[in-house]
């Protein structure tokens, strides 16, 4: 059996709609007949389960919208903190350090048995992991290309350009960049959209209204993908 593709969702920030993104393309894929999983490698937040386990919501959602039977929860989220800060700070109050040794095992391990492996970010795109290793490290570790999603708010413009700056500078494959409108007070939303589809370098792929379903989200995101899981 060959290993499954991959694909990384990266994000202008933090709580922009990853995990919808992420969760609406597992679905999308799966109508298109493919068998994808999804995989959360960080996480800072998590609950404690009945028993005792520590679980991050978003892991969680990834875990259910993915192609069944779906994945040990640990393969999916090999790296959870229970403080709901910002990961390398996570760690270290509990004396850890990410790693990627583990991780790459458990995205090696996903691969097999799916079409495809579905990889979410955490927070923006220059995130540090550690003292010595950023998000992007990660992303060349798993040799997969990357898509931005875009929380359509103000001051939206300037953090899409300088991520797509940042993940080309980083020398990363990038496929495109899916609007997601996540701010119902945004003035001129079209408008904002419009904007970037002239100022950015890669295409749009989807436009996901505001307030959307993971059901709605896959209708928004199905023309995406044939482009995103083109060797699944």
């Amino acid at each position: 059996m060959n290993p499954a593709s991959g694909l990384f969702v990266t994000g202008t920030d933090t709580g922009i709609g990853k995990t919808l993104v992420s969760c609406g393309l597992l679905l999308a894929a799966r109508q298109a007949g493919l068998r994808p999983v999804g995989m959360k490698p960080v996480a800072s937040g998590a609950e404690q389960n009945a028993e005792g386990e520590w679980r991050n919501e978003d892991a969680e959602a990834l875990r259910q919208w993915s192609a069944t039977p779906q994945p040990d929860y640990a393969l999916i989220n090999p790296c959870v903190f229970p403080a709901p800060i910002a990961p390398q700070l996570a760690a270290a109050d509990l004396g850890r350090t990410i790693e990627l040794a583990p991780i790459r095992a458990a995205y090696e391990a996903l691969q097999f048995g799916a079409s495809a492996v579905l990889v979410e970010g955490v927070g923006g795109w220059c995130v540090p992991l550690s003292d010595h290793l950023m998000q992007a490290d990660l992303v060349r570790a798993l040799r997969v290309p990357v898509v931005l999603v875009v929380g359509i708010r103000l001051g939206c413009i300037s953090h899409a350009i300088l991520s797509e700056r940042a993940i080309v500078a980083d020398g990363l494959p990038l496929l495109g960049w899916i609007a997601n409108r996540v701010d119902p007070h945004c003035l001129v939303p079209d408008r904002v959209i419009a904007s970037l589809d002239e100022e950015m370098d890669c295409p749009r792929l989807a436009d996901i209204p505001f307030g959307a379903s993971v059901h709605a989200a896959a209708r928004a995101l199905q023309g995406s993908v044939p482009k995103l899981f083109a060797n699944a």
